[in-house]
């Protein structure tokens, strides 16, 4: 049932040719090149992908008739993003899109003159990709997608009002991700202003998953909150699922946590990021620098519930919390 009509993760392909021989064409014909580098698999990212798309499209451009892409993709795998990053770099693109705040800084690493767009969960000046919104100088712009640290707590809370009586939660962790480092500072004044115990509890690998929901039952832990960070979005059919055998009702941010199996999930949208992203690319190309267009914050979050998931744990969620969601899963 859903209770209103959001944009959802649009779904496409993106096949890549031979870069080498992609470029030769695309430099002979005079076509601009965008760049995009994804942490995630090319199956996990081709609705985000054809969001971009159809946004160049509203503003005329067209793959392959004026204007090529090329896609690097990181398959859940961070630690591949600073190679892929440069290979883009290396094939002069007139702007890079980088979905993810560690592919923002691979892409920045990689070079401080072609103009990148991001969609960064952690503040982009924190990550020093930015002087100010406003103006953010350098090379960098595009959006703020948690807009600021206070949904950290909106999200806690949300978890503790979906299932009254929670007092203590298990937080899923990445040590090694630029926004968890962010998250888990933002936690204990979070869980003091609501009351709750929290367990932070680092995951690695996808092979550590096992000993964390084990850390998360020792602990007492009544529910769960999972980071919002690509390694966790990646593997979040293996996380929702155990998460249910574990007995534990678990919240996310993005929408596609509540859709494989999560009891809830608050966030802006996704695909309606990469479709904004076509505004930047059409300003660049025509000649605006990325310096000085202002980067923007998220205003628009969904809120959606897995009545389907809250059944399977035997949970009843309030009347009144269903009410206040977007979407529910049933």
């Amino acid at each position: 049932m859903r209770r209103r009509e959001f944009i959802t993760l649009l779904g496409g392909s993106a096949t890549a040719m031979a870069w080498p021989l992609r470029l030769s064409a695309q430099q002979t014909q005079g076509r601009p090149l965008i760049g995009v580098l994804s942490p995630l698999s090319l199956e996990m990212a081709a609705r985000n992908i054809e969001a971009l798309r159809q946004g160049l499209h509203d503003l005329g451009y067209v793959e392959g008739r004026n204007v090529g892409i090329e896609f690097r993709y990181a398959d859940g795998n961070l630690g591949r993003l600073p190679a892929l990053a440069a290979e883009l770099a290396a094939l002069q693109p007139a702007v890079i899109i980088a979905g993810s705040a560690q592919g923002a800084l691979a892409a920045r690493n990689a070079t401080r003159t072609i103009p990148i767009v991001i969609a960064s969960v952690q503040d982009p000046m924190a990550l020093g990709l930015a002087i100010s919104m406003a103006r953010p100088g350098g090379n960098v712009t595009g959006f703020w997608s948690e807009g600021d640290e206070s949904l950290i707590g909106k999200r806690l809370e949300l978890l503790k009002d979906a299932v009254p009586g929670t007092s203590r939660l298990g937080v899923f962790v990445d040590p090694s991700d630029a926004s968890d480092v962010s998250t888990v500072k933002a936690l204990p004044a979070a869980a003091r202003a609501l009351g709750l115990e929290l367990r932070v509890i680092e995951v690695h690998s996808a092979a550590e998953f096992e000993a964390a929901f084990a850390t998360a039952a020792r602990e007492g832990a009544q529910g769960l909150y999972v980071s919002q960070n690509p390694f966790f979005f990646a593997r979040r059919a293996q996380i929702t699922a155990m998460a249910v055998r574990a007995r534990l009702p678990a919240g996310d941010g993005y929408r596609e946590f509540a859709v494989a199996g999560g009891l809830i999930s608050y966030a802006t949208s996704l695909p309606d990021f990469y479709r904004r992203f076509g505004a930047f690319v059409d300003k660049i190309l025509k000649g605006a620098n990325a310096g000085d267009l202002p980067i923007e914050r998220a205003t628009k979050f969904e809120l959606v519930v897995n009545l389907k998931t809250a059944k399977a744990l035997g949970l009843a969620i309030p009347e009144s919390f269903l009410l206040r969601a977007d979407e529910v899963i049933e």
